[in-house]
Protein backbone atom coordinates (compact mmCIF):
# COMPACT_ATOMS: atom_id res chain seq x y z
CA UNK A 1 0.00 0.00 0.00
CA UNK A 2 2.50 2.53 1.03
CA UNK A 3 4.32 1.65 -2.74
CA UNK A 4 1.09 2.37 -3.99
CA UNK A 5 1.21 5.78 -2.46
CA UNK A 6 4.63 6.75 -3.51
CA UNK A 7 4.29 5.82 -6.87
CA UNK A 8 0.75 8.20 -6.57
CA UNK A 9 2.80 10.99 -5.63
CA UNK A 10 5.77 10.73 -7.76
CA UNK A 11 2.75 10.67 -10.35
CA UNK A 12 1.61 13.65 -9.21
CA UNK A 13 4.85 15.41 -9.00
CA UNK A 14 5.72 14.61 -12.50
CA UNK A 15 2.46 15.58 -13.79
CA UNK A 16 2.86 18.67 -11.80
CA UNK A 17 6.04 19.72 -13.43
CA UNK A 18 4.80 18.74 -16.82
CA UNK A 19 1.94 20.64 -16.55
CA UNK A 20 4.49 23.91 -16.00
CA UNK A 21 6.25 23.10 -18.38
CA UNK A 22 3.46 23.14 -20.65
CA UNK A 23 1.93 25.85 -18.98
CA UNK A 24 5.71 28.18 -19.78
CA UNK A 25 5.14 27.90 -23.64
CA UNK A 26 1.68 27.84 -23.79
CA UNK A 27 0.14 29.78 -21.62
CA UNK A 28 3.03 31.93 -20.12
CA UNK A 29 0.78 34.74 -18.28
CA UNK A 30 -0.48 31.76 -16.25
CA UNK A 31 3.25 30.19 -15.85
CA UNK A 32 4.62 33.85 -15.03
CA UNK A 33 1.69 34.36 -11.84
CA UNK A 34 1.82 30.84 -10.52
CA UNK A 35 6.42 30.41 -10.59
CA UNK A 36 8.03 33.01 -12.01
CA UNK A 37 6.42 36.29 -10.25
CA UNK A 38 7.14 34.85 -6.53
CA UNK A 39 10.68 33.67 -7.90
CA UNK A 40 11.74 36.63 -9.43
CA UNK A 41 10.65 38.80 -6.62
CA UNK A 42 12.52 36.78 -3.89
CA UNK A 43 15.76 37.41 -6.15
CA UNK A 44 15.37 40.69 -6.46
CA UNK A 45 14.51 41.00 -2.90
CA UNK A 46 17.66 38.63 -1.55
CA UNK A 47 19.94 40.32 -4.26
CA UNK A 48 19.11 43.85 -4.96
CA UNK A 49 21.76 45.42 -3.10
CA UNK A 50 24.51 43.38 -4.35
CA UNK A 51 23.44 43.57 -7.82
CA UNK A 52 23.46 47.43 -7.54
CA UNK A 53 26.95 47.62 -6.30
CA UNK A 54 28.16 45.81 -8.84
CA UNK A 55 26.28 47.07 -11.82
CA UNK A 56 27.81 50.52 -10.40
CA UNK A 57 24.52 51.93 -9.75
CA UNK A 58 25.45 53.02 -6.41
CA UNK A 59 27.26 56.26 -4.76
CA UNK A 60 29.36 57.39 -1.89
CA UNK A 61 27.22 58.41 0.79
CA UNK A 62 27.02 62.29 2.18
CA UNK A 63 29.99 63.00 4.99
CA UNK A 64 27.22 63.69 7.38
CA UNK A 65 25.32 60.20 6.47
CA UNK A 66 28.82 58.97 6.83
CA UNK A 67 29.54 60.36 10.20
CA UNK A 68 26.31 59.56 11.35
CA UNK A 69 26.67 55.52 10.33
CA UNK A 70 30.65 55.15 12.08
CA UNK A 71 29.70 56.90 15.29
CA UNK A 72 25.71 56.73 15.82
CA UNK A 73 24.82 53.70 14.20
CA UNK A 74 28.49 51.82 14.54
CA UNK A 75 27.90 50.12 11.41
CA UNK A 76 30.49 49.83 8.22
CA UNK A 77 29.59 53.11 5.78
CA UNK A 78 28.61 51.11 2.32
CA UNK A 79 28.08 52.74 -1.01
CA UNK A 80 24.03 53.86 -1.58
CA UNK A 81 21.63 52.38 -4.02
CA UNK A 82 19.01 53.80 -5.00
CA UNK A 83 15.80 53.32 -2.40
CA UNK A 84 13.26 50.83 -3.24
CA UNK A 85 9.71 53.08 -3.28
CA UNK A 86 7.39 50.56 -4.54
CA UNK A 87 7.14 46.99 -6.02
CA UNK A 88 4.31 46.47 -7.79
CA UNK A 89 3.75 42.65 -10.24
CA UNK A 90 1.51 42.87 -12.91
CA UNK A 91 0.64 39.95 -15.65
CA UNK A 92 3.34 40.50 -17.62
CA UNK A 93 6.34 41.19 -15.29
CA UNK A 94 7.09 43.45 -12.21
CA UNK A 95 6.95 47.39 -11.45
CA UNK A 96 10.01 48.40 -9.74
CA UNK A 97 9.80 52.13 -8.58
CA UNK A 98 13.49 53.76 -7.29
CA UNK A 99 14.12 56.81 -5.85
CA UNK A 100 18.01 57.72 -7.02
CA UNK A 101 20.85 59.26 -4.84
CA UNK A 102 22.68 62.29 -5.56
CA UNK A 103 24.96 61.37 -8.05
CA UNK A 104 22.66 58.98 -10.11
CA UNK A 105 20.68 59.71 -13.44
CA UNK A 106 18.32 57.88 -15.32
CA UNK A 107 20.80 57.46 -18.08
CA UNK A 108 23.03 55.56 -15.67
CA UNK A 109 20.62 52.85 -14.61
CA UNK A 110 19.43 52.58 -18.58
CA UNK A 111 22.56 51.82 -19.41
CA UNK A 112 22.69 48.76 -17.43
CA UNK A 113 19.48 47.44 -18.07
CA UNK A 114 20.71 44.67 -20.10
CA UNK A 115 22.76 43.32 -16.66
CA UNK A 116 19.67 43.74 -14.58
CA UNK A 117 18.15 42.05 -16.92
CA UNK A 118 20.64 39.29 -16.35
CA UNK A 119 21.20 39.90 -12.29
CA UNK A 120 17.12 39.11 -11.86
CA UNK A 121 16.45 36.90 -14.34
CA UNK A 122 13.73 38.57 -16.47
CA UNK A 123 13.31 38.24 -20.23
CA UNK A 124 13.65 42.24 -20.17
CA UNK A 125 14.30 44.99 -18.12
CA UNK A 126 13.15 48.86 -19.95
CA UNK A 127 13.92 52.10 -17.71
CA UNK A 128 11.47 54.87 -17.67
CA UNK A 129 11.60 58.21 -15.92
CA UNK A 130 8.82 58.97 -14.21
CA UNK A 131 9.89 62.12 -12.70
CA UNK A 132 12.86 64.12 -11.54
CA UNK A 133 14.87 61.81 -9.13
CA UNK A 134 12.54 58.48 -9.93
CA UNK A 135 12.85 55.73 -12.45
CA UNK A 136 10.58 52.50 -12.91
CA UNK A 137 12.24 49.34 -13.90
CA UNK A 138 9.83 47.79 -16.15
CA UNK A 139 10.59 43.95 -16.09
CA UNK A 140 9.16 41.59 -18.58
CA UNK A 141 8.68 38.13 -17.01
CA UNK A 142 8.61 36.67 -20.82
CA UNK A 143 8.06 37.78 -24.39
CA UNK A 144 5.16 39.86 -24.52
CA UNK A 145 5.57 40.24 -28.24
CA UNK A 146 5.54 36.83 -29.28
CA UNK A 147 2.14 36.03 -28.61
CA UNK A 148 0.23 39.42 -28.31
CA UNK A 149 -2.94 39.95 -26.27
CA UNK A 150 -4.33 43.39 -25.42
CA UNK A 151 -5.85 44.24 -21.91
CA UNK A 152 -9.47 44.75 -21.95
CA UNK A 153 -9.09 47.79 -20.17
CA UNK A 154 -7.53 49.12 -23.83
CA UNK A 155 -10.39 50.74 -25.42
CA UNK A 156 -10.51 53.84 -27.89
CA UNK A 157 -11.49 56.50 -25.94
CA UNK A 158 -11.19 61.05 -26.69
CA UNK A 159 -9.51 60.32 -29.79
CA UNK A 160 -7.22 57.77 -28.42
CA UNK A 161 -6.55 54.28 -30.08
CA UNK A 162 -4.91 51.42 -28.41
CA UNK A 163 -3.30 50.15 -31.89
CA UNK A 164 -0.36 47.53 -30.17
CA UNK A 165 1.36 46.10 -27.33
CA UNK A 166 4.92 47.41 -26.42
CA UNK A 167 7.66 44.75 -25.07
CA UNK A 168 7.42 45.79 -21.48
CA UNK A 169 3.65 45.03 -21.53
CA UNK A 170 2.31 48.37 -21.67
CA UNK A 171 -0.07 49.41 -24.19
CA UNK A 172 0.58 51.93 -27.32
CA UNK A 173 -1.51 53.73 -28.19
CA UNK A 174 -2.40 56.63 -31.11
CA UNK A 175 -2.75 60.09 -29.25
CA UNK A 176 -4.04 62.40 -31.72
CA UNK A 177 -4.37 65.42 -29.42
CA UNK A 178 -0.65 64.80 -28.39
CA UNK A 179 0.52 63.97 -31.97
CA UNK A 180 -1.78 64.47 -34.58
CA UNK A 181 0.48 63.52 -37.37
CA UNK A 182 1.59 60.21 -38.39
CA UNK A 183 3.85 58.11 -40.79
CA UNK A 184 3.71 54.43 -40.75
CA UNK A 185 7.10 52.54 -42.88
CA UNK A 186 7.40 49.13 -43.91
CA UNK A 187 8.08 46.46 -46.33
CA UNK A 188 5.60 44.02 -47.58
CA UNK A 189 4.35 41.07 -45.15
CA UNK A 190 5.81 43.51 -42.31
CA UNK A 191 2.31 43.40 -40.52
CA UNK A 192 2.30 47.60 -41.33
CA UNK A 193 -1.52 46.85 -43.04
CA UNK A 194 -2.19 44.62 -39.60
CA UNK A 195 -0.96 47.97 -38.15
CA UNK A 196 -3.82 49.93 -40.30
CA UNK A 197 -6.46 47.62 -39.68
CA UNK A 198 -6.18 47.88 -35.88
CA UNK A 199 -6.33 52.01 -36.25
CA UNK A 200 -9.07 51.50 -38.72
CA UNK A 201 -10.81 49.50 -35.97
CA UNK A 202 -10.52 51.57 -33.18
CA UNK A 203 -11.08 54.88 -34.74
CA UNK A 204 -14.65 53.64 -36.03
CA UNK A 205 -15.60 53.31 -32.70
CA UNK A 206 -14.67 56.83 -31.89
CA UNK A 207 -17.49 59.81 -33.37
CA UNK A 208 -15.14 61.37 -35.97
CA UNK A 209 -15.02 61.36 -39.53
CA UNK A 210 -12.76 58.97 -41.80
CA UNK A 211 -11.29 60.23 -45.18
CA UNK A 212 -9.36 57.27 -47.52
CA UNK A 213 -7.05 57.57 -49.66
CA UNK A 214 -5.97 54.41 -51.25
CA UNK A 215 -4.49 55.29 -55.06
CA UNK A 216 -4.73 51.57 -55.56
CA UNK A 217 -8.18 51.72 -57.15
CA UNK A 218 -9.42 50.74 -53.25
CA UNK A 219 -8.17 47.91 -52.87
CA UNK A 220 -7.37 48.02 -49.12
CA UNK A 221 -9.87 50.41 -48.02
CA UNK A 222 -12.89 50.32 -49.62
CA UNK A 223 -14.41 47.26 -47.69
CA UNK A 224 -14.16 49.75 -44.96
CA UNK A 225 -16.47 52.45 -46.95
CA UNK A 226 -19.46 51.78 -44.53
CA UNK A 227 -17.05 54.00 -41.80
CA UNK A 228 -15.86 56.42 -43.93
CA UNK A 229 -16.72 59.74 -45.33
CA UNK A 230 -14.95 60.31 -48.39
CA UNK A 231 -12.43 57.93 -50.72
CA UNK A 232 -10.47 58.80 -52.98
CA UNK A 233 -9.18 55.69 -55.78
CA UNK A 234 -6.79 57.38 -57.76
CA UNK A 235 -4.47 60.57 -58.02
CA UNK A 236 -7.08 62.92 -59.64
CA UNK A 237 -10.09 62.01 -56.93
CA UNK A 238 -7.01 62.37 -54.06
CA UNK A 239 -6.23 65.85 -55.61
CA UNK A 240 -9.77 67.14 -55.63
CA UNK A 241 -9.98 65.50 -52.41
CA UNK A 242 -7.11 67.14 -51.09
CA UNK A 243 -8.25 70.88 -52.41
CA UNK A 244 -11.33 70.37 -50.35
CA UNK A 245 -10.06 69.33 -46.92
CA UNK A 246 -7.80 72.59 -47.27
CA UNK A 247 -10.61 74.78 -48.10
CA UNK A 248 -12.91 73.23 -44.83
CA UNK A 249 -9.39 73.81 -43.11
CA UNK A 250 -9.54 77.43 -43.93
CA UNK A 251 -13.09 77.55 -43.04
CA UNK A 252 -12.57 76.15 -39.52
CA UNK A 253 -9.52 78.99 -39.52
CA UNK A 254 -12.53 81.25 -39.85
CA UNK A 255 -14.50 80.01 -37.46
CA UNK A 256 -11.85 79.96 -34.61
CA UNK A 257 -10.84 83.61 -35.36
CA UNK A 258 -15.00 84.39 -34.95
CA UNK A 259 -15.03 83.21 -31.86
CA UNK A 260 -11.83 84.37 -30.56
CA UNK A 261 -9.61 80.96 -30.01
CA UNK A 262 -6.61 79.50 -31.67
CA UNK A 263 -7.36 75.58 -31.08
CA UNK A 264 -11.06 73.73 -31.82
CA UNK A 265 -10.84 71.90 -28.88
CA UNK A 266 -11.68 75.17 -27.28
CA UNK A 267 -14.58 76.27 -28.95
CA UNK A 268 -18.03 75.31 -27.40
CA UNK A 269 -18.94 71.72 -28.25
CA UNK A 270 -22.25 73.23 -30.11
CA UNK A 271 -20.45 74.47 -32.94
CA UNK A 272 -16.84 72.48 -32.48
CA UNK A 273 -16.92 70.58 -35.64
CA UNK A 274 -15.42 66.98 -36.17
CA UNK A 275 -12.41 65.48 -36.41
CA UNK A 276 -11.41 64.68 -39.26
CA UNK A 277 -8.61 61.52 -39.62
CA UNK A 278 -6.99 61.21 -42.74
CA UNK A 279 -5.82 57.90 -44.07
CA UNK A 280 -3.34 57.25 -46.83
CA UNK A 281 -2.62 54.07 -47.70
CA UNK A 282 0.43 54.26 -50.08
CA UNK A 283 1.21 57.49 -49.87
CA UNK A 284 4.33 57.08 -52.85
CA UNK A 285 1.37 56.77 -55.60
CA UNK A 286 1.19 60.21 -54.73
CA UNK A 287 4.11 61.58 -56.09
CA UNK A 288 5.14 58.82 -58.68
CA UNK A 289 4.25 59.84 -62.01
CA UNK A 290 4.61 58.72 -65.62
CA UNK A 291 4.98 62.03 -67.92
CA UNK A 292 5.77 65.73 -67.08
CA UNK A 293 2.54 66.65 -67.41
CA UNK A 294 1.07 64.87 -64.48
CA UNK A 295 3.69 67.33 -62.38
CA UNK A 296 1.78 70.15 -61.94
CA UNK A 297 -1.17 68.33 -60.53
CA UNK A 298 1.32 66.08 -58.34
CA UNK A 299 3.00 69.46 -56.82
CA UNK A 300 -0.28 70.84 -56.13
CA UNK A 301 -1.66 67.61 -54.73
CA UNK A 302 2.00 68.08 -52.03
CA UNK A 303 1.71 71.38 -51.71
CA UNK A 304 -1.87 70.98 -50.26
CA UNK A 305 -0.71 68.06 -48.34
CA UNK A 306 1.94 70.06 -46.66
CA UNK A 307 -0.30 72.56 -45.83
CA UNK A 308 -2.85 70.29 -43.90
CA UNK A 309 0.52 69.01 -42.20
CA UNK A 310 2.04 72.44 -41.06
CA UNK A 311 -2.02 74.04 -39.67
CA UNK A 312 -4.67 70.92 -39.94
CA UNK A 313 -4.16 70.18 -36.42
CA UNK A 314 -5.39 73.13 -34.75
CA UNK A 315 -8.69 72.95 -36.58
CA UNK A 316 -9.19 69.02 -35.64
CA UNK A 317 -7.52 67.45 -38.75
CA UNK A 318 -5.15 64.67 -38.30
CA UNK A 319 -3.31 62.79 -41.22
CA UNK A 320 -1.81 59.00 -40.99
CA UNK A 321 0.27 58.39 -43.69
CA UNK A 322 1.44 55.09 -44.77
CA UNK A 323 4.25 53.71 -47.39
CA UNK A 324 6.79 51.10 -47.71
CA UNK A 325 9.25 54.28 -48.48
CA UNK A 326 9.48 57.96 -47.88
CA UNK A 327 12.44 60.21 -48.92
CA UNK A 328 13.26 62.60 -51.32
CA UNK A 329 13.74 59.87 -54.04
CA UNK A 330 9.88 60.37 -54.40
CA UNK A 331 9.98 64.21 -55.81
CA UNK A 332 9.13 67.64 -54.89
CA UNK A 333 7.20 68.32 -51.04
CA UNK A 334 7.93 64.83 -49.59
CA UNK A 335 10.87 65.69 -47.38
CA UNK A 336 8.65 68.79 -46.41
CA UNK A 337 5.96 66.65 -45.60
CA UNK A 338 8.09 64.28 -43.46
CA UNK A 339 9.26 66.67 -41.46
CA UNK A 340 5.28 67.29 -40.37
CA UNK A 341 4.49 63.85 -39.25
CA UNK A 342 5.36 64.02 -35.32
CA UNK A 343 4.90 60.21 -34.76
CA UNK A 344 6.96 57.22 -36.36
CA UNK A 345 6.23 53.56 -36.52
CA UNK A 346 8.34 51.25 -38.62
CA UNK A 347 8.18 47.93 -39.30
CA UNK A 348 10.86 45.70 -40.68
CA UNK A 349 12.04 47.66 -43.74
CA UNK A 350 14.89 46.20 -47.09
CA UNK A 351 17.08 48.54 -46.37
CA UNK A 352 19.23 50.87 -43.69
CA UNK A 353 18.10 54.24 -45.43
CA UNK A 354 14.33 53.59 -45.25
CA UNK A 355 14.90 52.88 -41.30
CA UNK A 356 16.48 56.32 -41.09
CA UNK A 357 13.79 57.82 -43.41
CA UNK A 358 11.86 56.70 -40.46
CA UNK A 359 13.14 57.53 -37.47
CA UNK A 360 16.81 59.25 -37.94
CA UNK A 361 15.41 62.37 -37.28
CA UNK A 362 14.23 61.96 -34.12
CA UNK A 363 15.33 58.83 -32.95
CA UNK A 364 18.84 57.36 -34.44
CA UNK A 365 19.42 54.72 -32.02
CA UNK A 366 16.41 53.17 -32.86
CA UNK A 367 17.73 52.99 -36.42
CA UNK A 368 19.23 49.15 -35.26
CA UNK A 369 16.43 48.03 -33.47
CA UNK A 370 14.44 48.10 -36.63
CA UNK A 371 17.33 46.74 -39.05
CA UNK A 372 16.97 43.36 -36.16
CA UNK A 373 13.18 43.03 -36.46
CA UNK A 374 13.24 39.15 -37.80
CA UNK A 375 10.97 38.52 -40.86
CA UNK A 376 9.12 35.85 -39.27
CA UNK A 377 7.46 38.18 -37.12
CA UNK A 378 5.28 40.27 -38.73
CA UNK A 379 3.51 43.47 -36.66
CA UNK A 380 6.93 43.94 -34.75
CA UNK A 381 7.96 47.74 -35.19
CA UNK A 382 9.53 50.90 -33.74
CA UNK A 383 7.68 53.16 -32.66
CA UNK A 384 8.97 57.18 -31.98
CA UNK A 385 8.04 60.55 -31.46
CA UNK A 386 9.81 63.50 -31.64
CA UNK A 387 11.06 63.58 -28.03
CA UNK A 388 13.24 61.07 -28.66
CA UNK A 389 11.58 58.28 -27.20
CA UNK A 390 11.35 54.90 -28.75
CA UNK A 391 9.56 51.54 -27.70
CA UNK A 392 9.58 48.10 -29.57
CA UNK A 393 5.57 47.20 -30.73
CA UNK A 394 3.69 44.84 -31.81
CA UNK A 395 0.05 44.76 -32.81
CA UNK A 396 -2.23 41.83 -32.20
CA UNK A 397 -3.92 39.63 -35.16
CA UNK A 398 -6.60 41.29 -36.91
CA UNK A 399 -8.35 40.06 -40.64
CA UNK A 400 -9.86 42.58 -42.83
CA UNK A 401 -13.12 40.95 -42.22
CA UNK A 402 -13.13 41.57 -38.55
CA UNK A 403 -12.27 45.64 -39.55
CA UNK A 404 -15.28 45.55 -42.02
CA UNK A 405 -17.60 44.11 -39.56
CA UNK A 406 -16.27 47.06 -36.76
CA UNK A 407 -16.85 49.58 -39.88
CA UNK A 408 -20.34 48.26 -40.31
CA UNK A 409 -21.56 48.35 -36.89
CA UNK A 410 -20.27 51.89 -36.20
CA UNK A 411 -21.58 52.96 -39.80
CA UNK A 412 -23.87 55.40 -37.86
CA UNK A 413 -21.37 57.32 -36.73
CA UNK A 414 -20.54 58.50 -39.78
CA UNK A 415 -20.68 62.01 -39.85
CA UNK A 416 -23.16 63.98 -42.96
CA UNK A 417 -20.43 66.30 -44.38
CA UNK A 418 -21.51 68.15 -47.06
CA UNK A 419 -17.66 69.61 -48.43
CA UNK A 420 -17.25 65.44 -48.78
CA UNK A 421 -20.61 64.40 -50.47
CA UNK A 422 -18.76 64.38 -53.11
CA UNK A 423 -16.38 61.73 -52.33
CA UNK A 424 -18.47 59.17 -50.68
CA UNK A 425 -18.03 55.75 -51.34
CA UNK A 426 -20.48 54.46 -53.76
CA UNK A 427 -23.11 52.45 -53.21
CA UNK A 428 -22.61 53.62 -48.85
CA UNK A 429 -25.27 53.22 -46.89
CA UNK A 430 -25.65 54.55 -43.57
CA UNK A 431 -27.67 53.17 -41.33
CA UNK A 432 -29.89 54.98 -38.60
CA UNK A 433 -28.67 55.13 -34.97
CA UNK A 434 -29.93 51.96 -33.02
CA UNK A 435 -32.39 53.04 -30.52
CA UNK A 436 -32.22 51.31 -27.19
CA UNK A 437 -35.12 48.85 -26.60
CA UNK A 438 -37.70 49.23 -23.95
CA UNK A 439 -37.24 47.98 -20.72
CA UNK A 440 -40.91 46.27 -20.92
CA UNK A 441 -42.42 44.87 -24.34
CA UNK A 442 -46.01 46.25 -25.31
CA UNK A 443 -48.74 43.57 -25.09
Amino acid sequence: MSDLATWLELGGVATGAGGLHIAKYRAPRVYWSAVGLPVTWGRFTWNYRSTMDVCGLTVRPSGFRAFMTRNLAHREVRPVAPKVRRVRPTSTGLRVTLRLPAGLEPADVAASAVRLRHAFGVYSVTVAETKPGYVELRMTGYDVLRRVRMPRKAMPRDLIVPVALREDGTVFERDYRKIPHALTLGANQSGKSMYQRNLISGLAQLPVALVGIDCKRGVEQSRYAPRLSALATDRSSAKDLADALVTEMEDRFDLLALHGVSDVWELPASVRPVPLIVLIDEVAELFLVTSKKEEPDRDHMVMQLVRLGQMARAVGIYLEVCGQRFGSDLGKGATALRAQLTGRVVHRVNDKQTAEMGLGDIAPDAVVSVLGIRADRPGVAVAGDASGYWSRIRTPEMTPDQVAAVCREFAYLTPPLPFLAPFRPVGQIIPPMPTTPPLVASP
